[in-house]
């Protein structure tokens, strides 16, 4: 009897692992459940796990930060992520990252254990079992200059039930094999493509700056646009030995569902902005005719803040999504500490009226950063904003700003409520606001949302450290500019 495949759970204590342990038992396979970073490392170098399930927050962590650095180490693992929340942000992510997939609430027995067999036997009998053959010859390959005749009918055997367009080089970029999938894309017919150079035989430009990324180590993520309008995602792998293999996926439909989002949340926003500019108009003329009794002025006066809460919130709405859809491409060199007394100026006044002890470092000989000022600004005045908002009277906000190592490191801190231990991995996501907020305290709960953006779009990472009761900081690096 075979031994059942091994699975390695990387899941904090929750009604979802108990879920998904009852689940995958039944289905047949082993498990191994860890729940710190330190038995992660240690399982996964002495079980050499078939698969692996992640929570998209693991120990604090991020779950896709914790899968990429797996997949940098077992390049050929297969990994689920369990997500929070279904976003196409997260799809494509997930997409480039080369993960097998992703699940996400309402979760039933039958979507866990169908889509974990849909990946072990994508990974047995396609990915997985392919490169690990790839890896175990690969002494015998070198031995040689090209494959023999037996060897090369066995993986293109391989590579003929292979949905994904594979093709393998050679160190020249030189055609060594390919599969079906691959004439299919490009119209390639059936000649004999072996020895040929790859950019002679697909003139895509894509393709060839493909190559030109590669000349700096793998890719990961590369779109390629084709004549039809079709869009592959590529990867590009060294193989020691070998030279190198790229594989492509389709994933035009993912781009056509961004597509239709982009349109929705503009075609959205234009309908409300519209009669909200109307209804803020009509709501000062009123002011203006006549004379008003005190409660009718307060309804006014409640009216108008409504509607500047929705603007606000359709105004970030279209922020995130342009942010998102990758339209933010402006970059020059910015000064930190330039945008950050603006950010100061503007949030003092409001800082003294609540009684916050507003206090700012800012390191001398800053460098600058490669990057879009508009959003660095913004970046700092929702930090700077929140951090003042959610402080109580009589606390205080301190802003830190220094360079190391070629980073940026920008360090906000509040002696707010804090954020439960539990809520801080979902604090950066769309719409979520801690449940400790106080009441009446206003927010669209995109702020944060936004900040992430705008730092993973300029390469940086943004964390929180917080303890409830006593506050928060909020950190951001950025790379500097030399």
């Amino acid at each position: 009897m075979a031994k059942p495949d091994l699975l390695l759970l990387v899941l904090d204590d929750s009604p979802t692992l108990q879920l998904t342990g009852r689940a995958l038992r039944a289905a047949g396979y082993e498990l191994a459940v860890v729940q710190d970073i330190e038995s992660m490392q240690k399982a996964l170098q002495e079980s050499s796990p078939a698969l692996v399930l992640v929570g998209e927050t693991f120990a604090g962590k991020s779950g896709l930060k914790l899968a990429e650095s797996m997949l940098d180490r077992f390049p050929t693992l297969p990994i689920l992520l369990f997500a929070e929340h279904d976003t196409t942000g997260l799809a494509k992510e997930v997409l480039r990252m080369g993960l097998s997939g992703y699940l996400y609430p309402p979760l039933r027995i039958e979507d866990i254990v169908t889509a974990v067999n849909r990946s072990m036997e994508r990974a047995h009998h396609l990915g997985d079992w392919m490169r690990r053959e790839v890896k175990m010859t690969t002494a015998s390959l070198e031995k040689r200059a090209q494959l023999s005749e037996s060897e090369r009918n066995r993986y293109e055997t391989i590579f003929a039930n292979i949905q994904d367009s594979v093709i393998v080089l050679d160190s020249r970029h030189n055609i060594v094999i390919l599969n079906p999938s691959v004439r299919e894309t490009f119209g390639l017919g059936d000649q004999d493509l072996k020895g040929r150079p790859l950019l002679e035989v697909i003139t895509q430009p894509d393709v060839r700056a493909l190559l030109t990324r590669s000349a700096e180590g793998p890719v990961k993520y590369h779109e390629i646009t084709l004549d039809n309008g079709q869009v592959m995602n590529a990867q590009f792998t060294p193989i020691p030995g070998v030279g190198s293999a790229i594989t492509m996926q389709d994933i035009s439909y993912l781009k056509d569902l961004d597509r239709m989002k982009s349109d929705f949340v503009h075609t959205v926003s234009h309908d409300l902005r519209s009669p909200l500019t109307a209804l803020l108009g009509y709501a000062e003329l009123i002011d203006r005719i006549g004379p008003l009794n005190e409660q009718q002025k307060e309804f006014l006066h409640r009216m108008q803040a409504s509607v500047q809460h929705i603007t606000s919130l359709v105004n970030d709405l279209l922020d995130l999504e342009r942010i998102e859809a990758g339209f933010d491409t402006r970059r020059e060199a910015v000064s930190i500490d330039g945008i950050l007394k603006f950010t100061i100026d503007t949030f003092e006044g409001q800082a003294v009226t609540k009684k916050v002890d507003l206090k700012f470092d800012v390191a001398p000989g800053m460098p600058t950063v490669r990057a879009n000022p508009i959003r660095i600004r913004q970046l700092l005045d929702n930090l700077v904003g929140n951090a003042i908002k959610y402080t109580p009277s009589g606390g205080s906000v301190q802003i830190k700003v220094a360079a190391r190592d070629q980073q940026i490191i920008l360090e906000v801190t509040d002696t707010g409520p804090g954020i439960p231990q539990n809520e801080q991995g979902r604090i950066f996501d769309k719409f979520y606001r801690a449940t400790n907020v106080p009441d009446g305290t206003q927010g669209s709960g995109l702020g944060l949302a936004i900040v992430k953006s705008i730092v993973e779009n300029h390469h940086g990472r943004i964390w929180v450290e917080s303890v409830q009761g006593k506050g928060s900081s909020f950190f951001v690096v950025l790379p500097s500019q030399e």
